[in-house]
């Protein structure tokens, strides 16, 4: 395997093939890399994968040797849902990390996604849950793994960070990760947090909504209280946020989180064509009250949703995607995230995920470029 291939083949060389020595005729590897160039190539199905690399065979024999054809699309399904997902999803996580850079700095954005399509009533399998840290500049999906269910995220959190060295790096959650245990996992791996705080923490809340309604009696004219306000068109619509935060003081209801050092407060107002609409929300953070510097962090955790989970639900069809059988909703889901990082570091074409594997699919030299600038990431 050469080129692009070597990608594959350098990280995955360890993924078990699940099938006897004797009696099969393709190469694991291989498969892995036809999936995966399929993926970036608009293909959703092991039926497209098939299709797609039958049509692009000549492409594919530069860097592979396919010496027995395409594998059918009963043969993509069969095999990888005997795949070990411990081990693929190991070997996703070193591909990754060749190229992702430190995270010292960086904003990590962890939040769970469903799967709906994978819900198979008939076998009494519950739909796939899985729950990735992306790295919000670098538009990286850099972990990924399933829990049971939504309930089990919690707990996730704290593994899904053993996985990986987040030393100096800011992690932000919403609210369903606003846990004290969740906090000092953070601060275990020596990285700091930005929790978003809701009714799940009742008191905390509470003491917070109460520390700022003091304030706006005040005219927020409160030494060490701590604003910056940004516009800015979403969808057309102009938008106001309003950031403040504040040192916190010894009051138990915030010194017992692990390391909080700052409380805040978000006000947005978005203008609409019939209505407006406000809300305001809540924070804690282990990072010192520098507000122009926690509101970009803040700021930049849903890209998580806008460039992670809506890119995969409406471009790569993953929500409607009807691959059930065994690991491979989990493992079609990790080829999917592998595709849609290729695709984000791309400079080579101008265009959105949608228009880039559309045309990578159409036009060799697309492709090839695409493969070329993320081998020199």
């Amino acid at each position: 395997m050469n080129g692009p291939a070597a990608i594959v083949s350098k990280s995955f060389v360890n993924v078990t093939d699940p099938r006897v020595d004797r009696g099969h005729n393709h190469d694991l590897l291989e498969m892995i890399f036809l999936a995966l160039t399929a993926t970036i190539c608009g293909a959703n199905t092991w039926a497209d994968v098939e299709r797609f690399a039958n049509g692009k065979l000549k492409w594919f024999r530069r860097y592979i040797k396919l010496e027995y054809g395409v594998p059918s699309h009963d043969t993509f399904g069969r095999v990888f849902s005997r795949l070990d997902t411990g081990e693929f999803l190991a070997a996703m996580h070193h591909w990754v990390d060749q190229f992702a850079g430190s995270l010292r700095g960086k904003g990590i954005a962890i939040d769970g996604k469903v799967l709906r399509g994978s819900f198979d009533r008939a076998a009494g399998q519950s739909p796939l849950h899985t729950i990735t840290a992306f790295a919000t500049e670098t538009r990286l999906v850099i972990r990924q793994m399933s829990v049971d269910d939504k309930s089990n995220e919690i707990p996730a959190v704290p593994e899904l960070l053993s996985l990986m060295d987040v030393e100096g790096a800011v992690i932000t959650l919403d609210a369903m990760h606003c846990q004290k245990e969740t906090a000092t996992a953070i601060r275990d791996k020596k990285a700091d947090y930005i929790l978003t705080v809701k009714g799940n923490q009742q008191k905390l809340a509470e003491a917070i909504g109460q520390r700022f309604v003091d304030y706006g009696e005040q005219d927020n004219q409160v030494v060490g209280l701590r604003r910056h306000v940004t516009v800015e068109n979403t969808h057309g619509r102009p938008e106001r946020r309003e950031y403040f935060c504040s040192a916190i003081d010894d009051d138990p209801v915030f010194s017992d989180w692990d390391g909080a050092q700052t409380i805040g407060m978000i006000y947005r107002h978005r203008e609409g064509n019939v209505a407006e609409h406000d809300e305001t929300m809540f924070f804690i953070s282990s990072l010192p009250p520098k507000v122009k510097r926690l509101s970009g962090y803040i700021r930049e955790h849903w890209k998580i949703e806008n460039c992670e989970h809506y890119v995969l639900d409406v471009t790569f069809a993953e929500d409607a995607s009807r691959i059930r059988r065994g690991t491979s909703p989990e493992i079609s889901a990790a080829i999917r995230r592998m595709a849609l990082n290729i695709l984000q570091q791309d400079t080579t074409v101008k265009d959105n995920i949608r228009g880039k594997r559309m045309r990578a699919g159409w036009d060799d030299g697309v492709l090839d470029g695409i493969y070329a600038g993320f081998s020199r990431t």
